[in-house]
């Protein structure tokens, strides 16, 4: 065999060789491309939560605060038997078992309560956030920290609106009315963290996301016009 000839033969192998992996990179890029729009994690644990009126106790707390109503005080509902915390299973909670709540629309939080895990002092959940999806306003009776690697969300935090890029971390103090709105492209993952082993939260009757292009005077005044009632 010719030089010239071996040398033809060895090219139209490197370029079928080619070709084919070409072909199937393009197939697995497009079988792994998802909707980043949508849930990360299954939403197939959704449960109501639990509501009740809230009590002047809860008014009480809140009254220390800020100035809004207390529309209901939101929990996990259903019963649960703490486990024994004998075997490493024990200390693992997977997401996908975890039960999930629909605070508002586009909101939805995958939630390992304290109380139901072991844990004497942690309660942690961890958002499906969709684009525009936002909770109502509403407060917690102890400190939060929201954790957030990737994304673009506003807040609502008491009288101020920001907006903010992760990766952060937010401390939202005792009693604070907040709320947030994924402004983002992509379903975010926020992580919320809380040093109680009880999941609550009381509802507030304000929704700061109305028209978050207006000034947030709207919510000073909304404050100064409960204080006059």
């Amino acid at each position: 065999m010719k030089p010239h000839s071996l040398l033809s033969i060895l090219a139209a192998l490197a370029f079928f060789l080619n070709s084919c992996t070409s072909n199937t990179t393009n197939d697995k890029t497009v079988s792994v491309t998802t909707d980043q729009t949508k849930e990360t994690y299954s939403l197939a644990n959704l449960v109501k939560e639990h509501k009740i009126i809230p009590d002047s106790i809860v008014k009480a707390l809140n009254a220390q605060h800020h100035q809004l109503g207390v529309l209901e005080r939101r929990s996990v509902p259903g019963t649960f038997t703490t486990p024994p915390m004998k075997y490493y299973s024990d200390y693992v909670a997977k997401v996908e078992n975890l039960p999930v709540i629909n605070p508002g629309p586009g909101e939805y939080v995958h939630v390992m309560e304290g109380q139901r895990n072991g844990y004497n002092n942690l309660t942690i959940g961890i958002t499906e956030t969709f684009p525009n999806g936002a909770p109502p306003m509403h407060s917690h009776e102890g400190e939060e920290a929201h954790v957030l690697l990737e994304g673009d969300v506003l807040y609502a935090l008491g009288d101020t609106l920001f907006t903010i890029a992760a990766p952060y971390i937010v401390n939202i103090p005792a009693g604070m009315p907040h709320a947030f709105k994924n402004i983002g492209k992509k379903t975010a993952n926020l992580v919320v963290i809380f040093p109680t082993n009880i999941w609550k939260y009381d509802v507030l009757d304000f929704f700061p996301f109305k028209d978050s292009t207006k000034s947030v005077s709207r919510f000073t005044s909304f404050k100064n016009s409960l204080a006059k009632k």
